[in-house]
């Protein structure tokens, strides 16, 4: 039988067949906890994955805010309720702003920000019907600081954070917590663009020097929804070796 710190904890993933999301999932499975994660296009990943963990797995587009509420609510009613939001789903795109067209604006704030919307206004009710629930928000580092040629994937990064802070405030009162964790230089599929010596360079510019890992932000993500982040919230916690201070 398994054990650990979130034994019979229901939690749902967003963006969770690969890279930090796909962590994320392992480590609360590994903990014990009854989890659904909800994928795009990575079919293979996503089936691997459930075969592994024993997660559920539950494809749809976050950009649509149909399909999401309906994968929301039958990832929801696979697991039985939920105790534990995490929104991970993102997408990036680099250029310089006046290059930018207005679908891959769209679909930034989509994917990265009203997906969380959406997921955060059909899972609150039942979080506050019990009195208690755990909400953390995936952001970035360039939500807090911005980034040349990642104007719109700053912006939407931002709005998480604001997002975050805001809905903080009203869910405390209910015994929700709800945090932000914005990841600094991570080595996944979104680092596919850059060459070695490009990572190189960053990794010599992170004072640990070295880039960081999706357990990093997973052991994050698992801190805020356990036991020792029970009297946080509102907050932004920022793994990133020292990148950003």
């Amino acid at each position: 039988m398994k054990d650990g710190a979130f034994l019979g904890k229901r939690v749902i993933v967003t963006g969770g067949s690969r890279g930090i999301g796909a962590e994320i999932v392992r480590c609360f499975t590994d903990e014990g906890a009854t989890v659904a994660f909800l994928y795009r296009n990575s079919v293979e990943a996503a089936d691997q994955l459930a075969k592994a963990t024993g997660a559920i797995p539950f494809q749809c587009d976050l950009g649509d805010p149909y399909d999401a509420e309906r994968a929301i609510q039958e990832a929801e009613g696979a697991i039985g309720g939920i105790d534990i939001l995490v929104n991970n789903a993102g997408i990036a795109h680099s250029c310089l702003l006046q290059d930018m067209n207005q679908k891959v604006w769209d679909d930034l704030i989509a994917v990265n920000l009203t997906s969380v919307f959406v997921c955060c206004r059909l899972l609150i009710p039942d979080m506050i019907r019990q009195g208690s629930g755990r909400i953390v928000n995936i952001s970035s580092i360039w939500g807090m600081v911005g980034a040349s040629c990642e104007t719109g994937y700053s912006a939407v990064k931002a709005g998480v954070i604001g997002l975050t802070k805001a809905l903080a405030k009203e869910l405390g009162p209910s015994g929700i917590t709800v945090n932000c964790v914005a990841p600094g230089v991570i080595d996944t599929d979104m680092m596919k663009e850059y060459d070695e010596e490009t990572k190189r360079s960053l990794a010599d510019e992170t004072p640990l020097g070295r880039l960081g890992t999706p357990r990093d932000i997973a052991q994050a993500v698992l801190f805020l929804s356990g036991e020792g982040g029970s009297f946080i919230t509102g907050q932004v916690i920022s793994p990133n070796g020292g990148f950003v201070i």
